[in-house]
C-alpha cells in the first residue's frame, strides 16, 4: 500500500498510556512522502470528533461528518497498524496543517 502525505488512513492506536488518544481511528499522515516511502514508520496526526477550539486543532469535513486533526497529539507510528486509506486532505486543509504545525513547532 502507497502512503503519501496529507492522506487519512484508519489506524489502530491501542495500546496507549494516560492522555494519549486511543481506539481505531482516522488520522492524517504528516511525514513526508520520501519517509514514507523507505521506513517502516511514519509519523501522524490522529483525528478526533469531539474536541473545542484549540490553537493545536484544525476542523476538517471528512465523511460528511465534522471532525478535528489534534497536532498537539501526532505520534509515529509502524505502518502495520494502518488498518486502510480513507482519503485525502482538500488543498485548504492542507494549508491550514501546514501553517498550524509551523506555528505551533517552528515560530
Amino acid at each position: 500500500m502507497e502512503l503519501n502525505q496529507y492522506q487519512i488512513v484508519l489506524v489502530n492506536l491501542d495500546p496507549t498510556i494516560g492522555s494519549e488518544i486511543k481506539k481505531t481511528r482516522p488520522c492524517v499522515i504528516i511525514s513526508p512522502n520520501e519517509m514514507n516511502k523507505y521506513l517502516q514508520t511514519i509519523v501522524v496526526a490522529p483525528m478526533t470528533t469531539t474536541s473545542r477550539k484549540y490553537p493545536t486543532r484544525i476542523e476538517v469535513k471528512h465523511d460528511r461528518e465534522i471532525g478535528w486533526i489534534v497536532i498537539d497529539q501526532i505520534r509515529t507510528i509502524d505502518k502495520q497498524r494502518i488498518v486502510r486509506i480513507l482519503g485525502r486532505l482538500s488543498k485548504p486543509e492542507v494549508k491550514e496543517v501546514k501553517s498550524v504545525m509551523k506555528e505551533t513547532f517552528f515560530d
